[in-house]
């Protein structure tokens, strides 16, 4: 992987007291990140990964006609105007089962048993399902065959047919699906079930893929609390390293979380280090504001390499609420990119979802990395105020072309966030929204 670092703008206003926009943050880090190099993967290993070559059918779908049916291949000449009263009476000369190599012929007035997906056997033009037959029983329409266990005398004898069948009526032709030499998945597809399945079909097992990225999550605060634990005072569950693997998961990564680092620099910086063995990427939470125990910015604001001129972490000032404090940067020996998130459950998660989820994304080796935007109608009570300067991401509920704020803009609210399916955008140059307006949002799911 190249550097991740940040890259030198030649701004003359960088600095501590550089105000970035997100446009201008988010351009940085897409910059810096590259899609991790491809490598040859079995197909279940290669689930959720991006495909990296065109992929060209080798042999047809299916590879033979073959029965959609449980029924008899004849011939149309001997079931033409079959009906109950007057039905054609065929002789049977065996069964035509799936797998079968040495399917029978079937010649004039005679009829061959054939299981659904078996291939149509020499001599058979159609097939007539089971159920417009006697199945061999003399007795009448019936439902179904009988199991060749119970009943092998039914590959043999007589049948009954009721109705007419056309030409090639339930039968599958060769390359009805695809064609050998038809592209089957482009390069750029993520492989799903449905991708998986096709190319097993066309006797793929292995793909040259980018693999998914493996994401470190690590929390910090010593208030936090892992659930299940009991609190104490001043204490807080730990919901953001949850929050963010999950959400790391959903953007395609294999995800790692790391339980809640206490505010100790020493520890931090250790915790990092130990984790980089297995991380694509890495993202901390929490401790990358101005206070005195903000202990992210502590330990990595001047960590890094002196064998490697690049590395680092260069902390930031953002034009967005919420959100404003920011880390960027690489560590360790392999400019391993870290994001470095603030604290607030809504914050991080804003956060994570304008500059973690394109990094996934641009990793993976994705053309687009962005969630899906739209315009719509702003359903409120009352106009919503934004502080000037600021870009302001509020939860919202879309439907039907018309968002609804959830909550309020407290950067702490995450009962909110869990009922929100967009962000509401304000941008830098509007202080309120009224109600009625055209507004942007960001689809979240």
């Amino acid at each position: 992987m190249s550097s991740a670092a940040p890259r030198d703008t030649g701004d003359d206003r960088s600095g501590p007291d550089r105000l970035w926009s997100v446009d201008e943050h988010l351009e940085d880090v897409l910059a810096t990140v590259r899609p991790l190099e491809p490598i040859e993967l079995n197909l279940l290993d290669a689930q959720g990964c991006v495909l990296v070559d065109d992929v060209t059918v080798p042999v047809s779908l299916p590879p033979f006609d073959n029965s959609s049916m449980d029924g008899y291949a004849v011939r149309v000449a001997d079931v033409t105007g079959a009906s109950e009263e007057f039905p054609a009476v065929l002789e049977v000369v065996g069964d035509v089962a799936a797998g079968r190599a040495d399917p029978p012929t079937v010649g004039p007035g005679q009829a061959a048993r054939i299981m659904t997906g078996a291939p149509l056997p020499p001599g058979a033009e159609t097939v007539v399902p089971v159920e417009w037959t006697d199945g061999g029983l003399g007795e009448g329409p019936v439902v179904g065959m009988r199991a060749r266990s119970l009943a092998p005398e039914g590959a043999e004898g007589e049948v009954h047919v009721y109705r007419p069948a056309e030409a090639r009526a339930h039968v599958r032709a060769k390359g009805s699906d695809v064609k050998a030499g038809d592209p089957a998945l482009k390069a750029g597809t993520v492989l799903g079930p449905p991708q998986i399945a096709l190319l097993a079909a066309i006797g793929r097992g292995r793909v040259r893929v980018r693999p998914r990225p493996r994401v470190v999550v690590l929390s910090t605060g010593s208030e936090l609390v892992q659930p299940d634990e009991e609190l104490g005072h001043g204490q807080i569950y730990d919901s953001n390293s949850f929050a963010l693997t999950a959400a790391a998961r959903d953007a395609g990564a294999i995800a790692y979380r790391v339980g809640a680092v206490a505010d100790d620099a020493d520890t931090l910086r250790s915790t990092i280090e130990d984790q980089l063995v297995r991380a694509d990427l890495m993202v901390t939470t929490g401790g990358v504001s101005v206070g005195a125990y903000d202990v992210v910015k502590e330990a990595l604001a001047h960590v890094a390499d002196e064998d490697e001129p690049g590395s680092g972490v260069e902390f930031r000032k953002l034009a967005m609420q919420p959100g404003k404090p920011q880390g960027f940067g690489s560590i360790g020996p392999d400019h391993i990119p870290l994001l470095a998130l603030p604290g607030n459950p809504v914050s991080s998660y804003v956060s994570f979802e304008l500059f973690v989820r394109p990094a996934i994304r641009t990793l993976m080796g994705l053309k687009d990395v962005h969630r899906p935007t739209a315009t719509a109608t702003l359903s409120a009570d009352k106009a919503l105020t934004s502080p000037k300067g600021r870009r302001q991401f509020l939860r919202g509920t879309y439907a039907d072309g018309t968002v609804t704020p959830v909550g309020g803009a407290g950067s702490h609210l995450v009962a909110a966030l869990a009922h929100a399916d967009a962000l509401i955008v304000v941008p830098e140059d509007a202080e309120s929204v009224e109600p009625g307006a055209e507004v942007e949002v960001v689809l979240l799911g």
